[in-house]
This record gives C-alpha cells, sequence and structure tokens, in this order.
C-alpha cells in the first residue's frame, strides 16, 4: 500500500523485452535503501524489485500492467515518480493507494493559474470509474484532490513544489498519464450495482 506523497524522481536507464514481461532498470536516489521482492510505485504502477547493482534497481511489468498502464510509452531517460510501500506506523500524508492502476487518462489542458497549475484529464468511456469534486485522485502515483469531476474527465491542482519535484512538468496536452481511482468509491460503486 502507499500513499500517493512520491519520495523521488527515477530515471529510466534500460528496457529489456523478456517474451511478454518487460524488465526496467531504474537508477535512484532510493536504490541503496530497496532490497529483492519490495514494492515500489513507479508513476503510481506498484512493481516488484527483482534486481540491485550500485545505483541502479530492476523492476518486471507483465503483459496486463503493460496494456493498463502508460509503461509501455516509457523511453530510456524518461523521469518516473518513485515511492515505497507505506510503513503502518507513520502518517497517511496523502490517501489510500494501492498502486493497482485502473487506466490511464490524457492531458487535454493544462493551465497556468499564476502560481499553481490547473490539469485537465479526459479517460476512455470503457473504464467505468467516477470522480467527485473534493475526492481523491491518484494521478502518476500522486495523491490529489480532484477541483472539476465530469463524465470520463476531471481536473486538478498542482502546486509549485508538486510540479517541480515530479514528472508533473514534463506534461503537455496529449500526455499520458496513470490513474486510480478512489478505493472507497470504487467499492461504493460496486455496491450500488449488485444492489441494482
Amino acid at each position: 500500500m502507499f500513499t500517493g506523497i512520491i519520495e523521488t524522481l527515477g530515471e529510466v536507464k534500460a528496457i529489456e523485452k523478456d517474451q511478454e514481461n518487460v524488465h526496467f532498470t531504474i537508477k535512484s536516489s532510493l536504490t541503496h535503501e530497496l532490497k529483492i521482492d519490495q514494492s515500489v510505485a513507479h508513476n503510481g504502477c506498484c512493481l516488484t524489485v527483482v534486481g540491485i547493482q550500485g545505483d541502479e534497481y530492476v523492476v518486471t511489468a507483465i503483459k496486463e500492467t503493460m496494456v493498463r498502464t502508460n509503461l509501455g510509452e516509457w523511453k530510456v531517460g524518461d523521469k518516473v515518480n518513485v515511492e515505497r510501500c507505506t510503513q503502518m506506523n507513520g502518517r497517511l500524508d496523502g490517501h489510500i493507494v494501492q498502486g493497482h492502476v485502473d487506466s490511464t487518462a490524457k492531458v487535454v489542458k493544462i493551465e497556468n493559474e499564476e502560481g499553481s497549475w490547473k490539469v485537465h484529464f479526459e479517460y476512455a468511456e470503457g473504464v467505468n470509474q467516477v470522480t467527485v469534486e473534493k475526492g481523491s485522485i491518484t494521478v502518476n502515483g500522486v495523491s490529489l484532490t480532484v477541483v472539476d469531476s465530469h463524465k470520463n474527465g476531471f481536473s486538478v491542482a498542482i502546486i509549485p513544489y508538486t510540479w517541480e519535484e515530479t514528472n508533473f512538468h514534463a506534461f503537455q496536452p496529449g500526455s499520458t498519464a496513470n490513474i486510480e481511482f478512489d478505493i472507497v468509491g470504487k467499492y461504493v460503486k460496486k455496491l450500488l450495482e449488485l444492489r441494482d
């Protein structure tokens, strides 16, 4: 489990295809604190550390992960948001994030709010999920509050610190982001569907 509070940016150093799996080598300032079998979120996608060498580590994504997330668009040199799993004796600064990406969303507009940025996203109709104003949403692993909510879309406000310390500063219209909808909202939606 994660909180959506990004610890650092990692750099993609190598990408290796192995049948339907893809191995990503990531360089990170956190590498020395990692161990084999540890869960680490990359742009909000929980991946298992399978190798460590020096200041680089390797994680593996399966076909389902590649289809559902933006990992298939990664290139060597790309920066990714990195967060280690949460410790249960710490503060939950963001919200409950599973690291299970539901879908991707496209950046459709970025507004400069004179000190912050408002980023608008749209996702495919088939995703069949909902957002609510002032509710929680995870974008590329970052815990955020929904500003505007509409069918198949939402917007979030980004403060300067988050803009600079995550890979959000690379966003432009057309960029793809990983989205994890709020787990509480997903359960409520499912219960209502079962009741009907």
